[in-house]
């Protein structure tokens, strides 16, 4: 039987390697196991709508774009018997390198022809869902900044986080993690179904994004000067478990603060309030791999 699938493709994402996506579509997908329509997003959030609107009438809905797309997609799958398949343009690309999905467009067209699937834990954030790393803090902060540059891509976020790393001041917050409750003054706190927040950027080296937990790790603050190393520790993977104060599995999270709190989830800048809520939903969204 035929799939039915939908292509949704973000025109502005990333560094412009969606522009021949239709053209390696009609190349290269298989006629006789996929059926494909496509349609380009028009503004923020228009491919959660579409994809919302895909559900009971798509087997497969495609993700082209970066993170961003990939969990607008994917938040408007979750729980329904409809997969997400990603073609990564993005410029971080981190669920799409956690479940190696190749970053050559061509070879992620191919990929759907397989239609080899795999469930996934999606994590949910007050209203936000996340499908790969969450957090508040320095990490949040520089989301929002960098939502904000002319320039995408690798050197302009590298460029913002030497930038602020000097100025940046660690906050106080209460954590409920589980059934233990903390008072921690944290740079940065991360949530992560995932093991990288992309580019082989890594913040959780053992996270499973299948095991039914959410990694937390926590950076209380560190010498300035050790900032380059760090950045080096988190490229090499497991070399960041030194600077990392705290890294704890949990299904239940809440953060409470005096302030309203900014956030960012799976990259994208967001407003999260003062009182968050962070729970893991286990095995909830089906991805094609």
């Amino acid at each position: 039987m035929v799939k039915k699938v939908l292509v949704l493709i973000n025109p502005i994402s990333g560094v412009g390697k969606q522009k021949v996506i239709e053209n390696l579509i009609g190349d290269n997908i298989d006629s006789l196991l996929l059926s494909v329509d496509i349609k380009y997003t028009q503004y923020r959030a228009h491919a959660n709508k579409l994809a919302k609107e895909a559900v009971g009438r798509y087997d497969i809905v495609v993700a082209v774009g970066g993170d961003g797309t990939v969990n607008e997609v994917g938040s408007a799958l979750i729980g329904t018997d409809t997969a997400l398949a990603i073609i990564p343009t993005g410029s971080g690309n981190g669920l799409a390198r956690y479940l190696k999905i190749p970053l050559n467009p061509q070879k992620a067209v191919k990929l759907l022809n397989r239609l080899q699937t795999r469930c996934i834990d999606t994590i949910k954030i007050n209203e936000f869902y996340s499908l790969n790393v969450a957090g508040v803090g320095f990490d949040a902060h520089i989301s929002h900044l960098f939502a904000k540059s002319k320039h995408r891509g690798i050197a302009t976020y590298i460029k913002v986080v030497a930038a602020e790393f000097t100025t940046y001041k660690p906050t106080k917050y209460h954590l409920t993690i589980d059934n233990e409750e903390l008072n921690i003054k944290a740079y940065l706190i991360s949530f992560a179904n995932s093991s990288q927040y992309g580019n082989n950027i890594f913040i959780a080296p053992d996270a499973e994004i299948d095991d039914g937990l959410i990694d937390v790790c926590i950076i209380n603050g560190f010498p300035k000067i050790a900032a380059p190393a760090m950045l080096i520790s988190m490229l090499r993977k497991n070399n960041i478990r030194g600077f990392l104060d705290r890294i704890v599995k949990a299904k239940n999270i809440t953060i409470d603060h005096p302030n309203e709190l900014s956030g960012h989830v799976d990259g994208e800048p967001v407003f999260f309030g003062k009182r968050v809520t962070i729970k893991i939903n286990p095995l909830s969204l089906k991805v094609i791999v």
